[in-house]
């Protein structure tokens, strides 16, 4: 199953670092990221793929949200799935 994750806040290092790390301790395949830096804003989008035999996507989604709190990021996580239903034409 794959899903977008998107990351905002105050920019700093170790954002990308923390994302990764926290996607590391749990499995999940990072296939694509983007970030930047807008004024002093850190925006980064990734393409996670989370393994079939992992039926936690809602607890992943509300443990990484949580944790993005703790370092003060809004993190968003979302299955491609609702993704492509919310942007088809």
């Amino acid at each position: 199953m794959r899903a977008v994750i998107s990351v905002v806040g105050k920019d700093r290092p170790g954002i990308l670092a923390f994302a990764a790390s926290e996607c590391a301790r749990r499995g999940i395949n990072i296939e694509d990221v983007t970030q930047k830096v807008l004024e002093d804003m850190f925006t980064m989008i990734m393409i996670v793929t989370i393994p079939e035999d992992r039926h936690e996507y809602h607890v992943f989604a509300k443990e990484l949200e949580a944790a993005g709190e703790e370092q003060s990021l809004k993190i968003h996580v979302m299955h491609e799935d609702i993704f492509n239903a919310m942007h088809r034409i």
